[in-house]
Formats: C-alpha cells, sequence, structure tokens
C-alpha cells in the first residue's frame, strides 16, 4: 500500500508543479495510435486531476483516464487524440462538437445529464476534506466562518452549495480552475480546506503532508464518459466498458493508479 500511494504522491506533486506552471489551462493535442489512416477519436480532458489525468515531466499525458481512453480506443478501431483544457470549459466543448468525448474524473450528475450524454459509470471515489495538520477544521461543523476551496464546474463545487444550505453551515466558497491551484491557496493559507475527489486528494494529501477528512454526506454520482447529446458512440463505449469490468481490465487500472484504500 505505501508503494501505491507513494506513486499516486508522486502524481499529484507533478500536477502540482504544473498547476503552478498553468500548464493545464490551454488547449493541447497528443495522440495515441498506429497509423494516420485511423478514425479519429477526439477527447477532452483536464489534465491537473492525477492519478486520473496529468502529465508526466515529458508533457505526455498519463493516468487512469488516460489509459481508460486508449483502451477505449483501441477497442473499437480508433486513433486516440486529447485535448487538454479547463475542467469547466469541458461541457461547452461537448455541446459544440470540439471533441467526441471526455474523460476527466467527471461525475455524471443530473444537473449535466441536461446537457450532455454519460456512459454507465466506471468509478466511484467519494470526497475528502484537505487541511493543514495543524489546523482546527475536523468536521463540516468546523467550516463555519471559513474559506473552502473547490475546483470550477465540478461536482465538489455544487456539493460544497449543497452542504451549505442542507447543513447551515455558513462558509466561503473559492473556486479556482485547477486542482493544483487549490493546494498551492491551502499552503499559503489563502483557503482553510479544500473540498476535492478522493482519489486525487489522498494523492495530495502524502505528497504535501497533509491532513484530511472524510465527506459524511451524501455520495455523489460515479464518474463516466461524457459525449455530445445524441452520440451514437455511447452505446459502444458501454459495450467496452462493461467488457473491461467483466474480464478484470477496468480492476487492473484502479490497481495500477488508485490507492489501496480505495480499490479494497
Amino acid at each position: 500500500m505505501k508503494k501505491k500511494n507513494t506513486f499516486i504522491a508522486m502524481c499529484a506533486s507533478l500536477a502540482l508543479f504544473l498547476g503552478a506552471c498553468g500548464g493545464g489551462g490551454s488547449e493541447d493535442q497528443s495522440s495515441s495510435g498506429s497509423s494516420s489512416e485511423d478514425k479519429v477519436l477526439e477527447m477532452g480532458t483536464s489534465a491537473d486531476f492525477a492519478p486520473f489525468e496529468s502529465r508526466n515531466p515529458q508533457g505526455d499525458f498519463i493516468g487512469f483516464d488516460i489509459d481508460l481512453a486508449n483502451h477505449i480506443a483501441d477497442e473499437l478501431g480508433y486513433e486516440l487524440k486529447i485535448n487538454d483544457m479547463k475542467f469547466d470549459g469541458l461541457i461547452g466543448a461537448l455541446q459544440n462538437n470540439r471533441v467526441d468525448m471526455v474523460l476527466s474524473g467527471m461525475s455524471a450528475t443530473e444537473e449535466r445529464k441536461k446537457n450532455v450524454d454519460f456512459s454507465i459509470e466506471y468509478n466511484h471515489s467519494g470526497e475528502i476534506f484537505i487541511t493543514k495538520k495543524d489546523s482546527p477544521i475536523k468536521s463540516l461543523e468546523d467550516l463555519e466562518g471559513k474559506t473552502l476551496g473547490v475546483q470550477l464546474g465540478s461536482i465538489q463545487e455544487e456539493g460544497a452549495n449543497q452542504i451549505k444550505t442542507d447543513e447551515g453551515i455558513n462558509f466561503e466558497i473559492k473556486a479556482l480552475d485547477e486542482s493544483g491551484a487549490l493546494i498551492q491557496e491551502l499552503l499559503s493559507n489563502r483557503v482553510d480546506a479544500v473540498y476535492m475527489d478522493k482519489a486525487a486528494g489522498l494523492g495530495y494529501t502524502e505528497a504535501q503532508d497533509l491532513a484530511h477528512f472524510d465527506d459524511p454526506t451524501t455520495s455523489s454520482p460515479g464518474m463516466a464518459v461524457a459525449f455530445p447529446k445524441g452520440s451514437e458512440l455511447v452505446d459502444d463505449v458501454n459495450k467496452v466498458l462493461e467488457e473491461a469490468e467483466a474480464s478484470g481490465k477496468l480492476q487492473e487500472l484502479k490497481d495500477k493508479w488508485l490507492s489501496e484504500e480505495l480499490t479494497d
């Protein structure tokens, strides 16, 4: 478990560094395929979310979602091209048909389903609140009067607003484009806590020696592949995901990229 968590922590440290350099905010393309004559599958992602999507020191896309997208493309006979953009622009990219699908740790919420179609869910991590180790924040109630960092356009942004309403806790929400930037805000005392997907958050907590506690509220929807409304790819991708689940391929990717705390 230590070895796997250390690997995730390395991914989180890299994502934090790239976030500081502004690496996740531009649109970029990388491809994986055997021939320029292959059919092309355009994928959108926000590569600042290790261990799901980030870049290695050579600038290549790596992560759970990247490996899964490559598997989907291979199974369907496509050449995969990856477009890196801000997370809150991914739904718009689908609506404008700039990409064919999105894999970016995106939860299949009812609100998003109004604008895009989703595959079956392929992962569910849950959420955590991240703090400094010396922070007095140990529970939801301790957020009263504090500032909570969330990623712009994320399920955690929606969840934070829901917690304020449902739990009656008054705190300020600060939304930023990149998860790495949120951790920088925490380390610089510009936010008191960060609300993040558990898989990504565990990497940051180990890499930066931070504390965390689980979100005790209702679990969010799981992650799924997103498509433009009416996309013919939905059924094909669902078949690939079902086969990957049955064959053990999906579990293989979880074992490779996710903490044992999430895969046990």
